[in-house]
């Protein structure tokens, strides 16, 4: 089995996702492993938001993005303060684009070993069993997938 040195979770801010941190968070002490959170901000939402900004001059696409990083990564950071111990090394990336597209990116430019990832985010329309992005990874990803349901109590 290989060693594992990063562990990768897939962070959607929703109740799932943040079991997904804490399971990774005690796996990466338990084995040693370095923890990278990565967030996607969904281009078919900033696209959508640039109509609007396009039909309302006075809402500035440029702020409501800035403010959407910024709101990330405090969430981001506030889930690593209440998920990992000093012990850990931890970082964190936010990323634009189609989700699944851009996880396979960071796997591809980060190197983890492993991905973990809640079973369901935020949509209950598509694929509601296990979430589309979810779907894809399984189905994509270059390396091992881990999947945390959706009723774990992990804390």
């Amino acid at each position: 089995m290989k060693t594992l040195n990063k562990i990768m979770v897939a962070v959607d801010f929703s109740d799932y996702s943040l079991s997904a941190v804490h399971y990774a968070a005690h796996l990466a002490e338990d084995v040693g492993a370095a923890l990278l959170l990565v967030n996607v901000i969904n281009q078919r939402d900033l696209n959508m938001m640039k109509k609007v900004a396009n039909e309302v001059p006075a809402f500035s696409f440029e702020n409501y993005l800035e403010e959407m990083r910024k709101d990330r990564e405090e969430g981001l950071q506030q889930m690593l303060k209440e998920a990992v111990r000093d012990r850990t090394v931890a970082k964190t990336i936010i990323r634009i684009g189609i989700p699944y597209q851009e996880l396979l990116n960071v796997i591809e430019d980060k190197k983890p070993d492993l991905l973990i990832m809640a079973t369901k985010g935020r949509s209950n329309l598509v694929d509601t069993i296990i979430g589309s992005c979810a779907q894809k990874m399984f189905r994509r990803s270059p390396i091992p997938v881990l999947s945390i349901r959706s009723d774990a109590a992990v804390v």
